[in-house]
């Protein structure tokens, strides 16, 4: 059973858990299930847009603990005055340390910022839960759910006024699960089986990607460089956190990074 396998194991028991405790009626009760969502795909194609979505991540089954020490509503914070048009936060704890009590700082310390709850979504009860804790935007792994599974979660997330951002690893990915569902691609250059990282997987991808679809690159960018050569390659979207939360000062990192590609795409 490769790492994947084992989290999606462990998500279904924690999900079961979850319905027995709290009802979807119960979800909709909840202050920020009622609110208007935000628009991520409209923050990543805004005219000077940096394109970043900045993520909030305290550990990873790859890595281990990346940092623990640090504040979600500060670091996430740091993140948007920086210039981050979107902000991530893992909501799975068992494997990336997440909690909703993360989410929840981060989203009252941004109010007007899109926020994605990064998680592995099986269920559509997630859906609820995203909508109770303020998400505007679910992510829907590819690699762990059947193109039926796509389509109906993505639809369902829709209808409840979220946006889906479909992640996929490769060309056969891509192909079978993206449909009208789906709002923005996300190619992750990180292997979820191998957690070998490669952006040769963005660049191979990008022209296999519908125009209508928004195109996000995730993980293992660090450089200036390799963002300009996405852009160039039809990005839009660049979820970056690892490389952010190992310093000591994600936001300064993040502001740092906008100002070598800016300065770069000007020369």
């Amino acid at each position: 059973m490769n790492i994947l396998d084992k989290i999606v194991a462990h998500k279904r028991i924690e999900v079961a858990e979850a319905k027995s405790k709290v009802s979807t009626a119960d979800l909709e009760k909840a202050p920020l299930f009622g609110r208007k969502t935000l628009s991520l795909k409209q923050a990543l194609t805004a005219e000077g847009a940096s394109g970043v979505i900045s993520e909030f991540k305290r550990k990873s089954p790859s890595k281990g603990i990346i940092n623990d020490g640090v504040l979600p509503e500060i670091v996430t914070k740091g993140y948007v005055e920086a210039g981050a048009c979107g902000l991530s936060v893992l909501t799975d704890t068992e494997f990336f340390g997440g909690t909703f009590d993360d989410f929840a700082k981060a989203r009252a310390a941004n109010p007007s910022t899109p926020m994605l709850r990064k998680d592995f979504m099986i269920d559509e009860y997630q859906l609820w839960e995203a909508k109770a804790i303020g998400a505007d935007v679910i992510l829907l792994i590819a690699a762990c759910l059947t193109p039926a599974e796509v389509r109906h979660l993505g639809r369902k997330a829709q209808e409840l006024g979220l946006e889906v951002l479909l992640e996929v690893h490769d060309r056969e990915e891509l192909e079978q699960s993206v449909c009208e569902y789906v709002d923005m691609v996300g190619v992750n250059n990180r292997n979820l089986k191998t957690f070998v990282t490669s952006i040769e997987t963005s660049l191979e991808l990008a022209q296999l990607i519908p125009d209508n679809f928004v195109k996000i690159s995730e993980s293992g960018l660090k450089n200036a460089e390799t963002i300009l050569q996405l852009r160039e390659a039809g990005y839009q979207g660049f979820l970056i956190g690892e490389s952010f939360m190992v310093t000591e000062n994600p936001g300064l990192a993040l502001k740092e990074l906008i100002g070598r590609f800016q300065l770069t795409s000007n020369q």
